[in-house]
């Protein structure tokens, strides 16, 4: 996996150079259309090699999505946290619950949970029937 993530980085490298070498001629990039900068005041535009204004261009959209899915994903984020804190209170309180019943204090708790004795099995019927149930014979 390490060799391919290292191949991927150098063909993407090769490309970016690439890029950059068939577009080093100089551009001049203007914040505002048709001469409304001069009114303004100052000079509102640059001169830049075309390969730095794609790739700057490129930098800043990754930038602006990245912004983007991290605002549009705070609700998520903040309901995630709630949740959290709310696992984490529940889980104190059990344990609270489990260490102030450990052992009950009240006698009739103590005697309710204390295991039951066992029953002494009862004995098992006989084969022989009981005294004066027998039926007449048959014929």
């Amino acid at each position: 996996m390490r060799f391919l993530r290292l191949i991927f980085v150098a063909v993407l490298a090769i490309i970016l150079i690439a890029v950059a070498l068939a577009n080093r001629d100089i551009v001049t990039l203007s914040a505002f259309p048709a001469n409304f900068g001069q009114y303004l005041g100052g000079r509102w535009s640059v001169d830049l090699p075309l390969f730095l204004i794609i790739f700057l261009t490129f930098a800043l959209g990754m930038l602006a999505g990245l912004l983007w899915e991290w605002l549009r994903e705070a609700h998520i984020r903040r309901e995630a946290r709630a949740q959290a804190d709310r696992a984490t209170r529940l889980e104190n309180e059990v344990g609270h619950l489990r260490h102030r019943h450990a052992a009950p204090k009240d006698e009739v708790l103590a005697i309710l949970d204390r295991p039951k004795a066992t029953v002494p099995a009862r004995p098992i019927a006989s084969v022989e029937p009981a005294p004066g149930t027998t039926l007449p014979a048959g014929r």
